[in-house]
């Protein structure tokens, strides 16, 4: 049985819109979700955004199951998969300003 959030229950609109982007592979509305300017980490480690999202999701095929939320939707914790790494289980931090994703941090939990 699959206990996985759909997407649209996702309490943060911001962050559902990230994830929904990211699921569809649609790069235009990622870029939409985030705000101008916004960073990332990957296990603790400052990424470029755009290097990092081109590498860990659009040319791999990324994909997020998210299994639950937190901090009224800005903390989940998915199973994160694409072709270069298979799937492991993640969790997402994500800081939102004027409506968009200012930031993310990201890793193994």
């Amino acid at each position: 049985m699959n206990d996985d959030l759909p997407v649209e229950l996702l309490a943060a609109p911001a962050v559902r819109a990230f994830v929904a982007a990211l699921n569809t592979q649609d790069k235009e509305a990622f870029e939409a979700a985030l705000a101008p300017g916004a960073t990332m980490s990957d296990d603790g480690n400052e990424r470029d955004l755009a290097e990092w999202t081109e590498r860990e999701i659009f040319s791999s095929g990324g994909h997020m199951d998210v299994e639950s939320q937190s901090d009224d939707g800005l903390t989940l914790v998915a199973r994160y998969r694409n072709d270069t790494w298979g799937e492991m289980r993640t969790s997402w931090v994500f800081t939102v300003e004027g409506g968009k994703v200012a930031r993310f941090e990201t890793g193994q939990a």
